[in-house]
């Protein structure tokens, strides 16, 4: 069976990264290609010439038509053979796989299934986004030594924060605080409130906190792999609503995982805050901060990683923080039989059933 869900948007690349060059990257397994055509739209085609099985990025871009390095086929954006050298006859099976394509957010998301199902309504609305009184950090990439569902683990896992990210986002206040779950549809919620503590060193740095606060971490994981964290920082005592909350010091933080192979992960984030807003100085120092904060479970996931390949054992024993993380696979795990199941049957998986599925 496949380990990825291949009926769903990812992220590919930053619009700035797609251009008149070939840009190659491993998505789900696969390789792919992606450029803009002269209009400026852009195009992803499987970086796999029929033939012989070349990459078609060591050719040419010729306009908008690839040309494979090896023996000259020429293909077109939607991946139809339009010329064989030497030879007038195009056989049918001469074809490249073309993927979807859409840019919102500033990013190119790729769509690896079922054409028939891509609906760019499904992508994922980002909150706060270009909105007055709030900045963006976007354009972020790591590269994580990594499975994805340990990454989506971490990322419903408020509990590590104390203990990974001393220095970040995390202190010792929140050591013995309980985390709720709560699921849906299509995502898993795993939340909590941490009250009368000292404020976390980046509360620290970018609030103006003059005692103790209250502080929230809200992580959804939205299926299958994009998490967005609202995380935020007010006095202690203050009432909990999204006016208060947006008076102290909050943050949407999304980040995007795009499975590269079944050890290696794509992760794509963006930013956005409402706190020492319109000062580029403080873009650069939230940016090296939120980095800093995901190289440190980019660290402790490849060891993670490396681990479980040495042992074949994923855990030994599950804790009750593993609720949220236990709750996701088995949601991916059905989507995946679902999609195998349709496969299998060669019966195309509608997108009620993907809803189901979830």
């Amino acid at each position: 069976m496949g380990t990825f869900i291949r009926n769903a948007w990812y992220v590919a690349a930053w619009s700035k990264e797609v251009g008149r060059q070939y840009l190659t990257r491993r998505i789900l397994g696969e390789p792919v290609l992606m450029y803009r055509k002269e209009d400026g739209s852009p195009v992803a085609l499987l970086d796999r010439c029929p033939h012989k099985l070349a990459p078609l990025s060591l050719g040419e871009l010729k306009g908008d038509i690839v040309e494979c390095g090896y023996h000259g086929l020429q293909f077109d954006c939607s991946g139809t053979c339009v010329r064989v050298p030497g030879q007038p006859q195009i056989p049918p099976a001469a074809q490249v796989k073309s993927f979807p394509l859409v840019e919102r957010y500033n990013a190119v998301w790729i769509w690896m299934g079922e054409e028939a199902l891509a609906n760019p309504d499904d992508i994922v609305e980002v909150e706060r986004y270009r909105m007055p009184g709030w900045d963006l950090i976007d354009g972020q990439y790591l590269h994580f030594k990594s499975n994805y569902l340990n990454i989506t683990d971490n990322l419903v896992d408020p509990a590590h924060t104390t203990y990974v990210h001393k220095n970040t986002i995390g202190n010792a206040a929140g050591e013995n605080v309980t985390v709720k779950v709560e699921q849906g549809e299509q995502h898993v919620l795993a939340y909590r409130w941490i009250e009368n503590a000292e404020p976390i060193p980046l509360a620290k740095k970018m609030g103006d906190f003059k005692g103790l606060t209250d502080r929230w971490q809200y992580y959804y994981l939205l299926m299958p792999s994009i998490s967005y964290v609202d995380f935020g920082t007010v006095d202690a005592g203050v009432e909990r609503n999204e006016e208060n909350k947006n008076r102290g010091l909050r943050s949407f933080s999304y980040n995007f995982l795009t499975p590269e192979t079944e050890n290696t992960t794509h992760y794509f984030w963006l930013h956005v805050r409402n706190y020492q807003t319109g000062k580029p100085d403080i873009d650069a120092d939230v940016t090296k901060l939120m980095t800093l904060t995901f190289e440190e479970d980019m660290a402790i996931l490849a060891a993670v990683q490396q681990a479980q390949e040495e042992t074949g054992v994923r855990e030994y024993v599950r804790l009750g923080i593993d609720n949220a993380p236990a709750r996701i696979r088995k949601m991916v795990d059905k989507r995946i039989a679902a999609e195998q199941l349709a496969a299998e049957s060669n019966v195309p998986i509608t997108r009620a059933e993907l809803q189901v599925a979830g």
